[in-house]
């Protein structure tokens, strides 16, 4: 998909790839590569990109400025207190969202210079009157203090000093170059680290929708190209499962891309990802699946289908040609050689409750090449083979000798 839409003029923008799967592809079309992770380059969270300087020069007239400027505000707001509660885990109280609302104001009220954590870290700590009054202090400095202990505690851990280290505390290491496609390589951060992977998608995924956003709106009043984007969101059960915060900021940024007519693809392995700790939670997570356009889906067994069968009516055919799908590939006792999966590259595509409809995916040789995800073991067998071939050689010289 992300192959024959760029073909088409689509721009494809990976924003979170944490195996790598598509670096290759995207290097093959001459993309943009990112890596982000520890020891690697940096993303500022508070820092939308830099079309955000170009929003100012938006006409006042229909108050395009205004709700272009409100929708950024309101993207970086969301990203930031979602940040603070993934590191705290826990969900911020609404004075400390309007504590960081308005030191976010008043540190960058134009959007076009973004402040870094520890610049609102400091902004917190002075008890500047505004932040004071939103605290309702009492006009009391040690009242102050211990109403916004939390919060300080929050901001620190996400300085260079907490768990995240320099990945959100710097200043953006290379922004993203509007018309290219481009990958967020992620695949520097261990899978064991989950919170720092789950704030990595967050942080990439939110960056990636307010930069197409604002050259959309930049394209609408004609003071740009148009260019059409198409967003990939991959694994998205790991950012759902790190905390119960998270899934409140996928639906929120979800939300606005479809206002905002931003093509997006989020991929998981089976419903049963969608099932976070509460029923509030797994609703929320399932309305990602019940509010697409498309759904693709691949081998399923049954007790992974969720309510797919309810959603979108799917027949008896339909549920049992998923199961078969998934069963694994057999392997030839005699050759130890293994069969195909039946269901590698068989999907069936549901728009609403219409009949689904059944396809194979076959990719060209020159598409394989940019697509091999197994590059990990096919390494591994070279250096064995490759072993063994060295082994055998020194036996026949000793023979030799």
């Amino acid at each position: 998909m992300v192959t024959v839409l760029e073909g088409w003029g689509i721009i494809p923008m990976v924003l979170g790839d944490t195996k790598p799967d598509y670096a290759d592809l995207i290097a093959a079309m001459d993309g943009q590569i990112i890596e982000l992770g520890r020891g690697r380059k940096s993303v500022n969270p508070l820092d939308l990109g830099p079309l955000m300087k170009e929003l100012s020069k938006l006409p006042l007239e229909g108050n395009r400025r205004r709700r272009a400027l409100e929708e950024m505000r309101g993207r970086r707001l969301n990203l930031f207190t979602g940040l603070l509660a993934l590191v705290g885990d826990r969900t911020l109280e609404p004075f400390e969202r309007s504590i960081i609302s308005e030191c976010l104001r008043m540190l960058d009220p134009d959007l076009t210079t973004p402040p870094l954590v520890g610049d609102v870290l400091e902004l917190v700590n002075a008890r500047d009157p505004k932040i004071a009054s939103l605290a309702l202090d009492r006009d009391d400095k040690a009242h102050y203090y211990k109403r916004v202990e939390g919060l300080l505690d929050l901001l620190t851990a996400l300085g260079e000093n907490g768990p995240f280290g320099d990945v959100f505390s710097r200043h953006t290491s290379e922004h993203i170059e509007m018309g290219r496609p481009l990958d967020f390589d992620l695949s520097s951060i261990d899978d064991s680290d989950a919170q720092l992977l789950a704030a990595a998608q967050s942080v990439c995924w939110n960056y990636g929708s307010a930069v197409v956003s604002a050259q959309k709106h930049l394209a609408e009043a004609g003071l740009q190209e148009q260019r059409h984007y198409f967003l990939v969101m991959d694994e998205l059960w790991r950012m759902l499962r790190a905390s119960s915060t998270m899934v409140f900021f996928v639906d929120a940024l979800t939300r606005l891309n479809r206002q905002r007519g931003i093509g997006q693809i989020m991929a998981t392995h089976t419903m049963n990802d969608l099932k976070l700790g509460t029923q509030e939670l797994s609703d929320i997570a399932s309305g990602f699946v019940e509010r697409s356009a498309m759904v693709f889906m691949g081998g399923l067994a049954e007790a992974e289908m969720g309510n797919l069968t309810r959603v979108f009516a799917m027949s008896g055919s339909e549920r049992n040609m998923i199961m078969d799908w998934s069963s694994e590939g057999a392997v030839n006792p005699e050759t130890g050689q293994a069969a195909s999966p039946p269901g590698r590259g068989k999907f069936i595509l549901k728009i609403g409750k219409k009949p689904g409809v059944p396809f194979r995916l076959q990719l060209t040789p020159t598409e394989l090449a940019v697509n091999d995800t197994n590059k990990a073991w096919k390494s591994a067998t070279a250096r064995a083979a490759n072993s063994s071939t060295h082994q055998l050689d020194i036996e026949q010289e000793m023979q030799d000798a």
